[in-house]
């Protein structure tokens, strides 16, 4: 048995990669770099037993990841982690919304356009608030609240022209950068930076959006309930919004006190899960006016030491499960199916911009 991991497009191999040779090593279980750049690159894969390309949401590594995994799980018969669904639905939310809606999946409303005439028309009746999003992207930071019309028409014209770059909206600092964009901090800065913070310029990883716009139906939370299912283990915690805002995701305060995680969602994301054969998949809610978790964003992945920083878990049946567990060993396990498989000691530390709210 022969486990081949794909190094970082931009890091090389991290510290998260690191963790799936470590729990190998512990095992006893034999496992080879790999990168597609190099020219034996095929020839390695075709004598591997699981291909694993644990990677995150800069356009290269979606590009990669979304052109190789199809040819080596379903052209080759070589199990993937993760597999080309989880891959084809990752950082994409047009695609995410389109997935829930159609299978009768718990979505908030969206409203997606291809067409600048047809966003306009829309626009003409739309009740505001709502929420603009990117298709792609993280911790809130392509994300806004669109109270008129003046400035949806601004996001249309803007998506049907020259584009918005990630973490670049028009109107709006990044949620990253905003505490810098005071007078004093700005004369402090060089004219490129200046640039950046303004949202008028990127750097080359960050994907320009364009030719689509996404609209979500504002649904007033003060949190989210994040549950994120690996087999059959789902993990849970409720996040609370930033202060005068409207957004959770990224904003580094939570609970993942058991006693305060919505049944309802758990089985919800269990259900999409087994049904799909999602290896691993997060799924975040936000509640109706009925008070009806629906399913805002989903992920297949999500930091590891997050998902170690849980108390425990559920079962498919609700049972709790106490301790802590690495997500590349709850993969490991389940695409191996070694059910004695031993999870080892290794260091990890909350980050400390996360805030637990007892």
């Amino acid at each position: 048995m022969v486990v081949g991991i794909h190094t970082d497009p931009h890091k090389g191999f991290t510290k998260m990669l690191e963790r799936y040779e470590t729990i190998l090593d512990f095992n006893n279980i034999e496992h080879i770099r790999l990168d597609v750049n190099k020219p034996d690159f095929w020839e390695k894969v075709k004598k591997i037993d699981l291909f694993v390309f644990h990677y995150y949401g800069t356009e290269r590594q979606i590009m990669m990841a979304q052109t190789i995994l199809p040819i080596i799980e379903d052209v080759l018969g070589i199990p993937c982690y993760p597999n080309p669904k989880m891959c084809w639905l990752y950082d994409d939310k047009v695609r995410e919304y389109y997935f829930l809606s159609q299978h009768d999946l718990p979505a908030i409303p969206s409203w997606i356009f291809w067409d600048k005439t047809e966003a306009l028309n829309w626009l003409r009746d739309a009740k505001l608030p709502v929420v603009f999003k990117l298709s792609g992207g993280a911790g809130s930071v392509n994300v806004v609240l669109v109270k008129n019309k003046l400035y949806a028409k601004r996001l249309i014209n803007k998506m049907f022209g020259t584009g918005i770059i990630s973490g670049h909206l028009p109107g709006f600092a990044s949620l990253k950068w905003r505490n810098l964009l005071t007078k004093e901090h700005l004369k402090k800065l060089g004219g490129k930076i200046k640039r950046r913070l303004r949202g008028e310029q990127g750097n080359p990883f960050e994907q320009r959006h364009r030719n689509y716009i996404l609209f979500q139906k504002f649904l007033p939370n003060e949190i989210d309930s994040r549950i994120h299912v690996f087999g059959n283990r789902a993990f849970g915690d409720v996040r609370f919004v930033r202060p005068n805002d409207f957004r959770a995701s990224g904003s580094g305060r939570f609970t993942s006190d058991p006693d305060r995680i919505d049944r309802r969602c758990i089985n919800i994301a269990f259900d999409i899960s087994k049904k799909f054969g999602f290896t691993s998949m997060a799924f975040d809610f936000l509640y109706n006016e009925n008070n009806e978790p629906l399913i805002s964003e989903m992920s297949y992945t999500q930091p590891d030491d997050g998902v170690w920083m849980y108390p425990g878990f559920w079962d498919d049946q609700l049972n709790w499960h106490k301790g802590h567990f690495w997500p590349q060993y709850m993969v490991m396990k389940d695409m191996l199916n070694i059910t004695d498989l031993k999870q080892p000691a290794m260091e990890a530390k909350m980050d400390p911009h996360w805030i637990d709210v007892k």
